[in-house]
Parts: C-alpha cells; structure tokens; sequence
C-alpha cells in the first residue's frame, strides 16, 4: 500500500460515492465523513489540475415524492466539468449512464473513495471490476460506519479487485 502507483490522466477517473451532506455527517469510522470529505476534495484537485475526468455520485430513494434533507452533494463539491450519476442502488452502476460516460472518455483506470467503505464504494467497484475496469481504493479517502466494516473491505476484498493506496501514493503522470 505504500508504493506511488502512476496512472495516466488521460485513461484515469476519480469516483467519489455517497460525499452527501446527510451521509457525511454521520457518526462514522475510522475516520469521521469531513476528513473523507477533505481527502476527497484534494484528491478532486489533482484530478482536475490533470485533465482527469472527476465523477461524483450520490444516491436517491426510490419511490419518495421528496428526498430527505442533506440528500444533495457536499456544497462546492461538484464542480464544472465533472460527472454527476445519480443512483437508486446501493452501486453506482446499475440503472444509470455511468459505464457509457466513463467509457466515452476512454476511462479504463477507477480510483475510488467516499462512504460507506463496505457498501456503497464496495458495490460500486465489484460491478465496475465485473465490467473491466482497472481499480485503485484510496483507503484515507474512505469511512464506514464501524472500523470492522471499513477494514473487512480494506484488507480482505479491495486486494483482491485492484490495488490499494493512500492519497499521497496516487500520481497522475503522462507517458
């Protein structure tokens, strides 16, 4: 986990779930939702500085006439030029455009983080590894809601579907 990974902005994508202000400011560990959220924001700016497309998603009920309050993104978080996919699934692929719009930049390389570790950045991941894109969790840039939670998912399952890192290990570099 401690090796600077090189990854091509051109063919590269950050993928932040669920950075909401209601999820955020849950009680969560091991670290709380506004350290993900600060990790995450840097993390956005390499991106961008880069050329490397930012995608951000979020979840809605299904079936309510009116979200819940705080459903919306983190103020500022989204900006110009970034992907917004709204999901009604616990992953951020089924039922919506993601695959298309990540596949229409040339994208083969997803760098996840956002909350819940163990579900809604777990879901999103395992189907994008079923459809072949190349994976890498930034742990520092994750949270559940119990430590068990977010290491089952650290430890144990991210291996296995792609690498894992810190936020300072990532680099965006052309060849």
């Amino acid at each position: 986990m401690n090796a600077p990974l090189a990854l091509d902005p051109a063919r590269t994508a950050l993928v932040l779930v669920d950075l909401m202000e209601r999820i955020v400011a849950l009680p969560l560990e091991p670290r709380k939702g506004t350290e993900v959220l600060a990790a995450a924001e840097e993390l956005a700016g390499v991106f961008r500085s880069a050329g490397a497309p930012v995608v951000l998603i979020r979840v809605e009920r299904p079936g309510v006439a009116e979200q819940p309050p705080g459903s919306g993104l983190v103020p500022g978080l989204l900006r110009d030029g970034d992907v917004e996919v709204v999901k009604r699934t616990i992953g951020g692929f089924q039922g919506t455009d993601l695959d298309e719009r990540l596949r229409e930049r040339g994208i083969r390389t997803l760098v996840f983080g956002g909350i819940a570790t163990n579900l809604g950045v777990e879901s999103t991941a395992r189907a994008a590894a079923d459809l072949g894109y190349e994976l890498v969790f930034v742990e520092d840039a994750m949270t559940a809601f119990t430590v068990a939670e977010h290491e089952a998912s650290v430890r144990f399952d991210f291996p296995r579907l792609g690498s894992v890192a810190t936020a300072s290990h990532v680099r965006l570099t052309t060849a």
